[in-house]
């Protein structure tokens, strides 16, 4: 398997130079990510993607996953609201495809009004469903014309809140260029099912490893306090059997990708160096 980080990089990816690649590489990490807000992405020219490329090629490192930020939902009933942000989207694809990135990354958002990443019960409405499965279609016939592949970061608090529903979504959507961040972390619905990570984690690989694509390795704690708290946290600091985790994913994909995230900078030394040591304890190489 490979491993790489979504950090480390400067806020707009055309200021990504030599240093920030060789930082990245002090932590035997071969992949850089970064994200870009989508209203912007109109500005961005060809000269640009083709010098953040050639740096990227130039240090021997591969650009993994270009992600687009936004805040709208991707399955809203008002058509003013996804009709440009089908057609950001659709800028976005193009601007991936001239970084040569391995993955260009989404959400589906959310009907609250908070965020992304935030619950709300007017998501799981089947008309709700329907409308995401149809935008993803849009965007998936805009990733194949431009060969780019898709990977939807899905999450327990959004529309596509489980394996289950991924898996079905995406069989509707019917695109091999759409598909969904391996982001174990994410799926953890329950304590026990931290505890008994094993279980879930040959659930998660079961129904989501034929539609992954890039993969995101994160930790798990269980923390104190009513009802219940399951926290994101430092690889090998958490509850999770991450070791477990990686054969799974070398079997899935022994050239794929894992990706730290979530992360201060000053915290990516102690990630790394924990995944390397999961892995060779666990008998996967990194390469």
């Amino acid at each position: 398997m490979r491993l790489g980080v979504v950090g480390m990089t400067p806020a707009d990816f055309r200021d990504l130079d030599a240093s920030h690649l060789a930082a990245i590489a002090n932590l035997q990490l071969t992949g850089a990510a970064s994200h870009a807000p989508i209203d912007g992405l109109g500005e961005v020219s060809s000269v640009q993607c083709a010098k953040v490329r050639g740096a990227v090629e130039a240090a021997g490192m591969d650009f993994v996953q270009f992600g687009l930020g936004y805040g709208q939902c991707l399955f809203d009933p008002d058509a003013t609201v996804t009709a440009p942000l089908l057609d950001n989207i659709g800028r976005g694809i193009e601007v991936a495809a001239e970084l040569q990135a391995h993955y260009c990354l989404i959400r589906t958002g959310s009907l609250n009004p908070r965020g992304s990443y935030s619950a709300a019960a007017e998501n799981h409405r089947p008309e709700c469903r329907e409308r995401l499965v149809a935008s993803l279609r849009a965007i998936a016939d805009k990733a194949e014309a431009a060969a780019v592949t898709m990977v939807v970061e899905t999450h327990l608090l959004t529309i596509m809140d489980s394996p289950e529903a991924n898996a079905s979504i995406l069989a509707d959507v019917g695109s091999d260029r759409m598909r969904v961040v391996m982001d174990c972390c994410n799926h953890f619905q329950a304590v026990h099912q931290v505890y008994d990570s094993r279980a879930r984690l040959d659930d998660i690989f079961r129904l989501m490893g034929p539609i992954a694509g890039c993969g995101h390795l994160k930790d798990a704690a269980v923390r104190d306090g009513f009802v219940s708290h399951i926290d994101e946290e430092v690889p090998g600091e958490g509850n999770l059997d991450l070791g477990y985790l990686l054969q799974l994913w070398q079997q899935l994909d022994p050239d794929g990708y894992m990706l730290l995230e979530h992360l201060p900078n000053e915290r990516y030394p102690l990630a790394a160096s924990n995944a390397h040591r999961i892995a060779a304890d666990a008998g996967v190489e990194i390469h």
